[in-house]
């Protein structure tokens, strides 16, 4: 099993700064979502019974990124979907856009299975990165609490 780390919170004054790992892009994307929903409570208690699609196209990378998490946070907000687990199995450059396809699974949220630490409100693009080395893929990006 991979014990490397999958994200970990960075210093912020504000809001939550959040630098995500992978292997690849789209094991760092999946990490970045694992640690959005992190913050706004423990996914190790959301059971992956639901599933749903999801695609977001963006001009480049950081607006996918950005796309992909604001798509992840309006399920959260508009159909009461919480998630812990993540599949990406397409990710495409085209000649003006990028684009990804996943399935993501989680359950309704529920306030008394779901203990609420902290409310998202956006992505932001302020200080976002992504970084490629021959290690793997980092993003760094802050959401607005």
């Amino acid at each position: 099993m991979d014990e490397r780390i999958k994200f970990e919170f960075l210093e912020h004054t504000a809001d939550v700064y959040i630098a995500s790992y992978g292997k690849t892009i789209e094991e760092a994307f999946e990490n970045a979502a694992i640690a959005m929903f992190e913050v706004m409570t423990e996914t190790k208690k959301i059971e992956p019974n639901i599933e749903d699609s999801i695609q977001v196209k963006g001009e480049d990378e950081h607006g996918l990124l950005y796309n992909w998490l604001e798509a992840l946070l309006v399920n959260f907000e508009t159909k009461n979907r919480i998630y812990s687990k993540f599949n990406i199995f397409s990710f495409k450059k085209n000649m003006r856009s990028f684009s990804l396809k996943a399935k993501v699974w989680g359950e309704t949220f529920d306030p008394k299975k779901h203990l609420q630490k902290v409310g998202v409100k956006a992505v932001t693009y302020h200080r976002m990165e992504i970084i490629k080395d021959q290690n793997g893929v980092t993003l760094e990006f802050i959401l607005d609490i």
